[in-house]
């Protein structure tokens, strides 16, 4: 690593202590637990490789400015915080973890299911205003029920063999089909239309690219079975909110169980923005953050900040890939590239 500048971004203090502990020897590095933003830019023109979390997007402008970096290695699976193309043209490689929580999304995904299939959070918050009436909180089996998997890659999988034990009837959706797993772990492949129409539970695991943005929408929702669960711990913007507010509105879904939300930056710099005026905000952010919140104050709605992937073991496995990813890019030998 010798004669690299590496920035790491969004970075917790105990994960500093693990990468400062790795054995890093060789090459400058530098720490940020905010997410890489512009006034950062000046900090990080010598920078050769950053390492970015879901909040910083690394855009063609940022490239621009920052013309020695080489590697941007994401923490994370997904991608769509970085401008591919951008980086393409520049020659500069991007890697990104694809494999350290499979179990741990899919446990999350299936938790949020549970917890809506039996109302858990309703029950949670009326015991804690000592209301212990039952009315409302009739829940349902998961036994016999039918889960719809958007993508059977490996967290859709592990969703597949968590809901084989609860004897559900499983089906897949995804480009690629694996026969030997489809009989090994008990589901069966259908297409998307079919996913739609039979699932009493559907579950996003596809990451978000132009052909998946709001996927679940007006047209696919109505397609649904009449009382059917969403849940979404891969992307907020493969579904549309506004849609998918209006379907719990008119009773077409039950529930929805979220951990991602379309534009949930919104939410976050709206967390930041104290005192700030509203009114500087376009009209088009504006109307998306108060659908947003009426979403999110729904008793049949449970959402988690994006924490999906949020488990210590999964943390050091994500620290510990992206440490690998460096070091074989530094000998010639990049892995986990993520390709246009």
């Amino acid at each position: 690593m010798r004669g690299m500048k590496v920035a790491f971004f969004e970075l917790e203090p105990w994960e500093k202590q693990r990468i400062l502990g790795s054995g890093w020897k060789d090459g400058e590095v530098l720490f940020f637990e905010e997410p890489l933003t512009e006034k950062l830019l000046p900090k990080l023109r010598e920078a050769t490789v950053l390492s970015p979390f879901i909040y910083s997007p690394v855009t063609r402008q940022t490239l621009e400015a920052l013309p020695n970096v080489k590697l941007v290695t994401t923490r994370s699976t997904g991608y769509d915080h970085i401008d591919l193309k951008a980086a393409s043209e520049r020659g500069v490689t991007v890697s990104n973890v694809p494999t350290y929580g499979e179990n741990t999304v899919a446990e999350h995904a299936f938790g949020l299911l549970l917890a809506l299939s039996r109302n858990i959070h309703r029950a949670y918050v009326r015991s804690l205003n000592h209301d212990f009436r039952i009315e409302g909180l009739k829940g349902l089996d998961l036994e016999d029920k039918t889960l719809g998997i958007v993508g059977g890659g490996r967290i859709g999988l592990h969703m597949a063999r968590i809901a084989h034990g609860f004897r559900m009837r499983i089906l897949v959706h995804d480009r690629r089909m694996d026969m030997f797993l489809e009989k090994l772990i008990g589901y069966k492949y259908v297409d998307f239309d079919q996913l739609l129409t039979e699932s009493d539970v559907l579950s996003l695991h596809i990451p978000l690219v132009p052909a998946t943005k709001h996927l679940i929408n007006r047209e696919t929702i109505a397609k649904m079975k009449k009382g059917a669960i969403l849940i979404n711990t891969a992307r907020g913007g493969l579904v549309d909110t506004e849609a998918l507010l209006e379907a719990l509105d008119q009773e077409k879904l039950r529930g929805a169980g979220l951990d991602v939300l379309d534009h949930e930056e919104l939410l976050k710099e709206e967390d930041q923005r104290i005192g700030a005026d509203s009114k500087q905000r376009s009209s088009h952010d504006q109307r998306l953050l108060k659908v947003t919140e009426r979403l999110m104050k729904r008793e049949d709605v449970i959402f988690t900040p994006h924490i999906a992937f949020y488990s210590q073991e999964a943390l050091q496995r994500i620290v510990d890939t992206t440490l690998l990813n460096i070091r074989e890019w530094s000998k010639g030998n990049p892995i986990n590239v993520v390709r246009t």
